[in-house]
């Protein structure tokens, strides 16, 4: 037999090979309503498992649901009017897509890298590296 033909066969013979994505889950928001505020008491958590400073997050949903807001000592942020769980949870999923998860592998294992004034994405489990338009 020829080449082809072996390199055919052994192709044919292989197992399929299906491989599982990683299941990575983002908590969902905590809190409540109090008056004309939302209150969310486990942004802290949702930060830390995303590997994100709250900082970041929290700037990112206040731009994204155009509302005022602050953080308190124990992590418990405060939006200045009324939001619903699911907008919270969607914006929150909306950032991950954008600052945690690779554009190349799809994994979470990322970080933020700076390097001569710009800042990058980088996976630790593929190894790129992605250009983010964010100011420090």
């Amino acid at each position: 037999m020829d080449y082809a033909k072996l390199l055919k066969k052994a192709k044919e013979e292989m197992p399929e090979v299906v491989q599982e994505k990683e299941r990575f889950e983002i908590p969902s928001v905590k809190g409540h309503v109090q008056g004309t505020k939302t209150m969310i008491t486990n942004l802290q958590q949702i930060a830390s498992h995303i590997h994100r400073p709250i900082e970041h997050l929290f700037k990112y949903l206040l731009k994204e649901l155009a509302t005022p807001g602050d953080v308190k000592s124990s992590g418990t942020a405060i939006f200045g009017r009324k939001l619903s769980s699911f907008d919270l949870n969607s914006k929150i999923k909306q950032y991950a897509d954008e600052f945690v998860f690779c554009p190349d592998c799809g994994k979470a294992d990322t970080e933020f890298v700076k390097e001569s004034g710009n800042t990058f994405l980088k996976c630790m489990v593929c190894g790129s590296k992605n250009h983010l338009k964010i100011k420090s």
